[in-house]
């Protein structure tokens, strides 16, 4: 008998292949005292294993074949700068010197503290983060504890060509070596849409189900498995019927993925020729390679974040201009937009902790920059010099009141005539924008733009605060609903604000590269989507196939009614499943 479980999909695709269950034992790490003789030697032993832990991950980079994305490597690159960074390796040594602990206690405390910081942030895209840590502090622990040299133990499971596998969690680089293995899917029981692995499966094209608590226990090595990676459905043992209909299924994804390519350099128009804007997120300079690849338009969300994260000191302006500019050439042209720094203050950037009751409502992104001068002052003239290079537009995040704009473009007004008096090269027409995350920002959204370029949604956040449900919370987030009546009225609010007042209102959230919700989007008037490059070229298909003069009515009365049933047949016109 056929047995079907649901899951988190997070890489879309069909998969069918036999069963691979990958059982690694959880770290039970005990704390044990040593003496101070022998503290010199245990110091010793942590700086082997972290030193096995870079040799294994350079193993993983240099297995890589060339022509891999370069976001892919960069991943790989930033555990093997974690193995660098002073939280670490130094603060480690210092609690076993100072405490007279073994080594893998010591790693796990400093693990714990840093875990504890990424949990605090409200964003839960930086949130999910902490994933990392756990990623390279598990290497260490595994070093540690069984005393290994070899490299990622999935080598060590034979042939897996054409597997499934199932496994607690993986890692980048666990995800890397699996399609070096040819691994057909992976399904996992922890993790999240978020992490990086999973936005590797998506950009290797490797379906993938993640959040499938206990899986392992109903499945057997070597069972027929289906995974359907668009409904995060795993059928194991199916009949010859079910397994027709997915054979057929995967040879027509086949097919809709070859035609995609073609759509590259097209404009994503509607049938009703109404020309839709396709930008991309990135994090990092080297994401700026995928987003050209698939032909966007430009970017239409740059976090900073990462610059700040993992070091005890700010980033100076000069080290930010680089950087910046870096970026630009890499665009040949295209249009940037820059989102300055969207990190809370439950810590300083030197990790010493600031009490702080509740992070997602505290002092956060523009607050804390509008609070800490010498933080946001730098970024905001490295930005504005780094537009002399090409288009630039600088977008504020999580503003929710008059108040914080009139200080914002009046510390742009300052910096202008500060750069003028210092003879440096900047934009003095930089456009500046506003992130609309908070629900009273969408409610005044005619306020802000009054007083700003453009408006960009961030779907993330409004979800979040509107439905007071965290996404990344498996207990609730079933509850997490972007087609929510509420949802939509504020999402065309914005829309409607940007309109009467000719400017420009973009949608950076993930919302925007869901192509569940691409038709309602369109109805409610969005023309600006910006997204990964994953979900580009699948966002303007739809796109090129819809009808905005169809769309519109549905959309709208989708948005207001509450009758279940009517918004069932709703849903099924406008290509959405639920």
């Amino acid at each position: 008998m056929s047995l079907q479980i649901i899951g988190i999909g997070v890489s879309r695709g069909i998969a069918i292949g036999k069963a691979h269950i990958l059982m690694r034992g959880d770290f039970e790490v005990a704390e044990y005292h040593i003496e101070e003789e022998t503290l010199a030697e245990e110091v010793s032993r942590f700086r082997n294993a972290l030193e096995i832990a870079r040799i294994q991950l350079r193993e993983v980079r240099n297995r890589i074949p060339s022509g891999t994305k370069a976001d892919i490597v960069e991943f790989i690159n930033a555990h093997l700068l974690m193995l660098e960074d002073s939280t670490l390796t130094v603060a480690p040594e210092h609690l076993i010197i100072s405490k007279q602990i073994n080594a893998e206690w010591a790693i796990k405390q400093q693990r714990n503290a840093l875990v504890e910081v990424f949990e605090a942030m409200d964003d839960a895209y930086l949130r999910t983060r902490k994933d990392d840590i756990d990623h390279v502090v598990n290497r260490i622990l595994r070093i540690l504890t069984t005393e290994t040299q070899s490299s990622v133990d999935i080598e060590d499971h034979g042939n897996l060509n054409g597997h499934i596998l199932l496994a607690d969690e993986l890692s980048p680089a666990d995800t890397v070596l699996m399609q070096h293995q040819g691994i057909a899917a992976f399904i996992t029981e922890y993790g999240g849409p978020l992490s990086h692995t999973a936005i590797i499966a998506r950009s290797l094209r490797i379906p993938a189900i993640v959040g499938m608590h206990n899986v392992r226990r109903y499945i057997r090595d070597d069972e027929t498995l289906i995974i359907d990676g668009y409904r995060g459905v795993l059928i194991a043992n199916p009949d010859q019927t079910i397994l027709d209909y997915y054979l057929a299924r995967q040879q027509a994804e086949l097919q809709r993925l070859a035609k995609l390519q073609t759509l590259k350099r097209e404009p994503a128009t509607t049938r009703d020729n109404v020309p839709v804007h396709l930008s991309g997120n990135i994090e990092l300079p080297s994401d700026v390679e995928a987003i050209i690849e698939v032909g966007a338009d430009g970017v239409g969300l740059y976090r900073t974040e990462f610059m700040f994260m993992n070091r005890s000191d700010i980033p100076s302006e000069e080290e930010q201009l680089e950087r910046y500019t870096d970026v630009i050439r890499m665009m040949n042209g295209l249009p940037l937009t820059i989102r300055t720094l969207d990190l809370g203050a439950d810590k300083t950037l030197d990790n010493n902790e600031r009490p702080c009751t509740n992070p997602a409502l505290g002092l956060r992104a523009v607050r804390l920059c509008l609070h800490d001068l010498s933080l946001f002052r730098p970024q905001l003239r490295a930005i504005m010099r780094a537009a002399a290079e090409g288009p630039v537009r600088m977008m504020i995040p999580m503003l929710s009141n008059q108040q914080e704009i009139l200080q914002v473009l009046n510390l742009v007004r300052e910096i202008r005539n500060e750069l003028v008096a210092r003879g440096l090269p900047f934009d003095p027409t930089i456009p500046v924008g506003g992130m609309i995350e908070v629900p009273a920002a969408a409610l005044a959204a005619d306020m802000f733009a009054k007083h700003l370029s453009f408006l960009s949604i961030g779907t993330n956040d409004l979800i979040q605060y509107t439905l007071a449900i965290d996404r990344v919370d498996d207990e609730v987030n079933y509850l997490y609903d972007p087609s929510h009546p509420a949802v939509l009225q504020l999402i065309h609010r914005v829309i409607q604000a940007g309109n009467q007042a000719n400017i420009p209102v973009s949608m950076c959230g993930e919302m925007a590269g869901d192509t569940a919700y691409t038709r309602l989007l369109l109805g409610l008037g969005l023309r600006d989507f910006s997204m990964q490059a994953a979900s580009l070229l699948e966002v303007k298909s739809i796109i090129k196939n819809c009808d905005t003069r169809e769309l519109q009515p549905i959309a709208e009365k989708f948005m207001h009614t509450h009758d279940l049933i009517e918004r069932k047949v709703l849903m099924k016109q406008l290509g959405i499943k639920g």
